[in-house]
């Protein structure tokens, strides 16, 4: 309990952590590709307006044209050498889309042909501005035909790209610190709720082997009793007996929950068994209380199933589930059990009918200590509320798990091993 409870505080921590990081990481990688982005599309509107080249003075922010001064600050800036630092070509094309000027002189990467290439098939999609590879395009039409402007990108999308994978290799740096750090932490933040636990363990198995003996005392006397011939019958040594036996139970019941409960699979000793024909021994052994109860037993049980566990374990496992469907089914109800192979399951399930209707938030806490969903559930009918609490700790410790489902009156529990 202890180390699952660990492993959730440092999954939930790390989650956390990681949610936050992708989030500002991506974020500022988002606005930095936005920058490169907006930069250009300045650059090249002007390019544009202009004819394909920059104007003799590059305009200040004040001088720009309303629908530019409401751009964002990054895409009014533009220093007075981006004239002589700016990297760009222009091809002039007919309303055919055919090329019948270009101008490549502030490039060497890109000649007058693959020029028109690159600016015939931008033609062709139709769009006003985009992605070319490395470059960045507007287009503008007017009546005597079209000009499209390549802006060189490369440089700042290598940037942009560069940073990209240095944020992302420092923040799994940065994660497996942190995770580190975590780990660290967690024994001292899980410290008094594991400290509380084990004194509760301790005390519950302390208790229980303190109460043995004075049960013990009580069962010897009621022996020497009912030995003498006047308290044959008594009706009281009975009554004290019956309960005295009941509390033997239910104390040697929490031993057994509280030493398995926290590594209980180092506890157990796993031998290989014939599964299905212990099975079936312990569901034979019901068929009588079930008879007498006016209830039936279904077995759908797949032969020569072996398994490798606490053989004795497992038989209290499955007399947890079949005394549990008994005692909480109606008069005439039907109880089936069936065990299977499921790929490298080993699946055992006790379908019954219930004498309430089953709720949701029951099959949630049928599986606490002392739960009772509704008051048919009580000491009456020879229940504590902490078997199935043991059904769950016997199959946890075989690396399972066990749950309930089903909807009205019928209800299913499945331990998967």
């Amino acid at each position: 309990m202890i180390r699952k409870l660990r492993r959730k505080f440092i999954l939930i921590a790390m989650l956390s952590v990681t949610v936050v990081l992708a989030f500002l990481i991506g974020s500022i990688n988002l606005l930095n590709y936005r920058s490169v982005v907006e930069n250009a599309d300045m650059v090249l509107q002007m390019l544009a307006s202009n004819d394909g080249a920059f104007p003799e003075r590059i305009p200040m922010p004040s001088e720009m044209p309303s629908d530019d001064r409401i751009m964002p600050v990054s895409r009014r800036q533009m220093s007075p050498e981006m004239r002589f630092e700016a990297r760009f070509f222009s091809i002039v094309l007919d309303k055919s889309g055919n090329a019948v000027d270009t101008d490549t002189g502030r490039i060497a990467a890109v000649d007058a042909s693959e020029a028109k290439a690159l600016a015939e098939n931008v033609f062709k999609t139709g769009k006003n501005k985009g992605f070319s590879g490395g470059y960045r395009f507007m287009r503008s039409d007017d009546s005597d035909g079209t000009i499209i402007v390549f802006y060189d990108c490369g440089r700042a999308l290598d940037n942009a790209k560069s940073f990209l994978v240095i944020s992302v290799v420092i923040s799994i740096i940065g994660l497996i610190f942190v995770y580190i750090l975590i780990a660290i932490s967690s024994k001292f933040v899980i410290k008094p709720a594991a400290e509380a636990y084990e004194k509760q363990k301790r005390f519950i198995t302390d208790a229980g082997h303190e109460l043995k003996t004075p049960l013990a005392v009580i069962n010897a006397d009621c022996d020497v009793l009912e030995m003498d011939d006047e308290n044959e019958g008594n009706e009281w040594l009975t009554d004290i007996r019956k309960q005295t036996e009941r509390l033997t139970e239910l104390t040697n019941s929490l031993i057994y929950l509280a030493k398995t409960e926290e590594g209980s699979k180092n506890a157990i000793v796993k031998i290989e068994f014939p599964l299905s024909d212990v099975v079936s021994e312990e569901i034979d052994s019901f068929n009588g209380p079930a008879k007498a109860s006016g209830k039936t037993i279904e077995t759908a049980i797949t032969p020569d199933i072996t398994y490798k566990g606490d053989q004795k374990s497992i038989t209290q496992l499955v007399s947890i589930l079949m005394d549990n469907a008994i005692k909480y089914s109606p008069e005439g109800g039907v109880i089936k059990a069936d065990l299977h192979r499921n790929s490298s399951k080993t699946v055992f399930a006790v379908t019954n009918d219930s004498i309430n209707p089953v709720t949701k938030d029951n099959m949630k806490h049928m599986f606490d200590r002392f739960y009772r969903s509704d008051e048919s559930r009580n000491s009456e009918t020879g229940g504590y509320g902490i078997g199935l609490s043991i059904a769950k700790s016997v199959t946890e410790s075989h690396g399972g798990k066990i749950y309930a489902s089903g909807s009205g009156n019928r209800i299913t529990i499945t331990a998967e091993l």
